[in-house]
């Protein structure tokens, strides 16, 4: 009897959200997924000022991909 653990009345385990999906992803006010663009690392010499210059725009995610997103991020939405 002392091994066993006693139910303090949690129904379910606490939804946590993926840690990977925290660091990469935010989720604006209006509920977009907001994410850095890729290819502004390195190999800096080869891109042009312009597509630099629009790398360091932040994208935002199309509806059909932040539905998967949004899962992963159940801790902050």
């Amino acid at each position: 009897m002392s091994n066993c653990k006693k139910s303090r009345g949690l129904g379910k385990p606490k939804m946590k959200s993926k840690r990977a999906a925290l660091k990469r992803f935010s989720v604006t006010g209006n509920g977009l997924i907001k994410f850095a663009r890729k290819g502004k690392s390195h190999i800096l010499s080869n891109k042009s000022r312009k597509r630099k210059r629009q790398l360091l725009k932040a994208g935002y995610m199309r509806a059909g991909c932040a539905a998967r997103i949004k899962r992963a991020l159940t801790s902050i939405l």
